[in-house]
């Protein structure tokens, strides 16, 4: 889709991801690897109870689901920038369904532009975990 095909404050819907407990534990142990996400034990002794999934791995799983929708297509350039915010913690077995919404439209030139997308991430009970501000730089029709 061609930065002038995007329109302000349209919404896509993006499918559920599923936090599966070995994938978590796996993702955590590699790249996040304290005991809130590693070790059960320590888990319960803290204010959540359990084992928390790291917040890069949930957003991770929203995002791959985001990226098969496939937004942009061929006309996307490159990512420009990310913000992510963790609203609420995220447990094994939850399911994330998203909303992504076109935020901002900000042409540059004659041949590209910045798309800002924001998504928002919501459990299984409807509650808002985490929320993502992307910039990414797509193509302008040529007149």
């Amino acid at each position: 889709m061609y930065f002038e095909e995007f329109e302000l404050g349209a919404k896509t819907q993006i499918a559920p991801a599923v936090i599966d407990k070995d994938d978590m534990i796996d993702f955590a142990k590699k790249y996040d690897n304290i005991p809130l996400h590693t070790d059960e034990a320590y888990a319960k002794t803290t204010h959540f109870g359990r084992l928390i999934a790291p917040g890069v791995m949930s957003f991770m799983a929203v995002w791959a689901k985001y990226l098969e929708i496939d937004l942009a297509g061929d006309e996307l350039l490159a990512g420009k920038s990310t913000k992510i915010e963790w609203l609420k913690p995220v447990f094994a077995g939850d399911v994330l369904s998203a909303v992504c919404t076109v935020t901002k439209l900000t042409k540059r030139n004659e041949k590209n532009g910045i798309v800002e997308l924001t998504i928002e991430a919501y459990n299984q009970d409807g509650v808002l975990v985490l929320t993502n501000v992307t910039e990414m730089i797509v193509k302008c029709k040529m007149q």
